[in-house]
């Protein structure tokens, strides 16, 4: 039998995921993982195999707490809901992390998976989520006749997730919440805004 492990998973990958978010990948090391963690670092190698393994992990845990987790809930809502919801919870995260730590998938889809394929993986599939989600919500929208037909269900989920990645680069060095309203506003009003979806669609 395997021995049971002597500290609370959970806790362990919560102060990683804090740690990594703050200072990035690269810049943490194992000793700041120790430290923060609070485990040796014995058992963070048998544990999780390395440093990789660990991020890996808390990141795992990172799509289900947050990202999974939003989009559980906006589904339940009408389609134009449910997107302007998610849009304000991403506005008031942005605004309230005193840190400037940014998405910590976003994140990590510029500091980790451009030079290691399997989080690249990771990260594109989290965004492909994060885009049939967008996409579900603008086809319920179209057929109920509540989001433009103007312009396609995918064109538009493209931007919504465009819009996402933007708006969460741009907190990390101007969190000012009439920049990033500026940023989401004409999104979200591009979904029903027959002039603008016919202007754009002839470009």
């Amino acid at each position: 039998m395997a021995r049971p492990r002597e500290f609370d998973e959970e806790a362990v990958l919560d102060a990683a995921m804090q740690c990594v978010w703050r200072c990035g990948y690269e810049a943490t090391s194992v000793r700041d993982l120790v430290e923060k963690t609070g485990i040796t670092s014995a058992s963070l190698y048998n544990a999780f195999g390395d440093k990789r393994g660990l991020y890996e992990s808390a990141l795992d845990r990172h799509v289900e707490e947050s990202i999974a987790d939003r989009i559980r809930r906006y589904e339940e809502l009408e389609p134009r809901d449910a997107i302007r919801a998610f849009f304000a919870e991403i506005l008031k995260r942005s605004l309230g992390d005193p840190q400037h730590k940014g998405c910590m998938m976003v994140n990590a889809a510029l500091d980790v998976a451009p030079h290691d394929p399997k989080f690249q993986k990771i990260v594109a599939g989290v965004l492909v989520r994060i885009e049939e989600f967008f996409l579900g919500c603008v086809k319920a929208g179209q057929a109920d006749g509540t989001i433009t037909r103007l312009l396609s269900a995918a064109n538009l989920a493209h931007h919504l997730l465009g819009v996402l990645i933007g708006v969460r680069v741009l907190a990390r060095v101007r969190p000012e919440r009439a920049l990033l309203e500026g940023v989401i506003a004409p999104a979200l009003a591009l979904l029903d805004s027959e002039g603008g979806a016919s202007a754009v669609s002839k470009q």
